[in-house]
């Protein structure tokens, strides 16, 4: 089975997984056989190997995102008094950093100005 299980998260694969696999391929097996036996897909095996051609073994390093700081935050109800202080660090550090840029936040920060 290829692909993300429904209703599950997309499959991770460690620099040292990928980098078994790129070998693999370098020395001559064939994609379709790795594909088939682990599951993985044609267009993701391409990308290792075009990034480890492009950028060696670093170019098969994750490349993920940092997200939402404020995530983390979202039920107010039950933060601990340390993760209250953070949280409001945080939204203080975000409005000063748009007030450098330039903007005006009114009220709940759902109304955003840019000031001249």
């Amino acid at each position: 089975m290829q692909g993300r299980p429904k209703g599950g998260k997309n499959r991770y694969y460690s620099k040292e997984e990928k980098l078994k696999y790129v070998q693999q391929l370098l020395s001559g097996r064939r994609c379709m056989e790795i594909e088939r036996e682990e599951g993985i897909g044609h267009a993701v095996t391409n990308r290792w190997l075009r990034d480890y051609n492009n950028f060696g073994e670093k170019g098969l390093e994750s490349k993920k995102k940092p997200g939402n700081p404020l995530v983390k935050y979202s039920n107010k109800k039950n933060l601990t008094d340390i993760e209250k202080l953070e949280y409001e660090n945080m939204r203080l550090r975000i409005e000063n950093e748009r007030l450098k840029k330039g903007y005006l936040v009114k009220g709940d920060g759902s109304v955003v100005v840019f000031k001249k």
